[in-house]
């Protein structure tokens, strides 16, 4: 059995995510095929490894112990595989994709050096929509992308990666906390009609009995950037507060210097999560797996 590792593999991850559903998703497998690995390692070794329980799973003792040699091994073959792409060292250009949000505000440059230095070569980061992006992948025109909507398709893996949060965004201070009765009294810069984020905030303000229809919208833009440039160049009018919905990573840097202010929904979050995605047939690719596991490690 150590020579098929990829059944450790998914014995670690369903140890991790203490969920047969989340390692699926973790993985790119379906989560029956999930269960057949574990029975296979269950079936060699003759012991029951994981018990299924109402809020997840456990380890008994003996899959205590396989997930300390697992966790060895794995170190070894990562270990292993830094060792081997020294020796191929051949000369490419890794292409990372990256939805807007994404490649503007959380994957900066210092990332993509870190990112280059790992795997010794030059990766060139292409920003565009997430559905241009799968496209590309498809089409090999990139090699992982990191995108903020699922768009899912049979030959692609996904990989949950970061959980973003949609935040209210305002050019002057308001309250932390935003009845939805409040929002009526504000002007509104929001994003087009048929984007991802809009179409999240709709349907948030839709479950609070939030009618759009009758915000005062000053205008419709296309991007995270012109939505902060148009709020940031607003007049500052404490009695009608500028404001958006936007990801918490696109503010972070204003909010911090006191340019704008955050604030959120009084009994709702608003959340969203951010995929790492990359082609089934590189499953395997050294490069692949290293800028997959590297992000994966919080590196970026």
């Amino acid at each position: 059995m150590l020579k098929d590792f990829v059944k450790m593999e998914t014995f670690l991850t369903v140890a991790r995510e203490r969920s047969f559903s989340k390692a699926s998703a973790k993985l790119g497998i379906s989560q029956p095929a999930v269960t057949q690995q574990i029975k296979f390692i269950e079936k060699y070794l003759g012991c029951k490894v994981i018990e299924r329980k109402k809020n997840g799973i456990k380890l008994t003792n003996e899959g205590e112990e396989l997930y300390k040699i697992a966790g060895r091994l794995e170190k070894e073959i990562l270990s292993s595989e830094q060792d081997i792409l020294k020796i191929i060292n051949k000369e490419i250009t890794f292409r990372l994709g990256a939805s807007p949000t994404i490649g503007t505000y959380i994957i900066p440059g210092q990332c993509l050096n870190t990112i280059g230095e790992a795997i010794n070569n030059n990766v060139q980061l292409d920003i565009d929509l997430s559905d241009d992006i799968i496209q590309k992948l498809k089409d090999r025109k990139l090699d992982v992308g990191l995108i903020e909507s699922p768009v899912m398709d049979n030959d692609l893996i996904y990989r949950e990666w970061l959980e973003d949060e949609l935040v209210l965004v305002s050019n002057v201070p308001i309250s932390k906390i935003v009845k939805t009765e409040d929002l009526y009294d504000f002007d509104w810069v929001c994003r087009e009609e048929g984007s991802y984020t809009r179409k999240i905030v709709a349907e948030v303000f839709d479950d609070l009995g939030v009618s759009c229809k009758s915000f005062n919208v000053l205008s419709e833009v296309s991007n995270t950037t012109t939505i902060l440039q148009t709020i940031k160049k607003s007049d500052k009018n404490p009695e009608r507060p500028v404001v958006s919905v936007l990801s918490k990573y696109a503010i972070m840097d204003e909010v911090a210097s006191g340019e704008l202010y955050e604030a959120r929904l009084r009994g709702y979050t608003m959340t969203r999560k951010f995929y790492i995605v990359y082609s089934k047939e590189n499953k395997h690719n050294a490069y692949v797996e290293n800028v997959v596991n590297f992000i994966l490690a919080g590196h970026c």
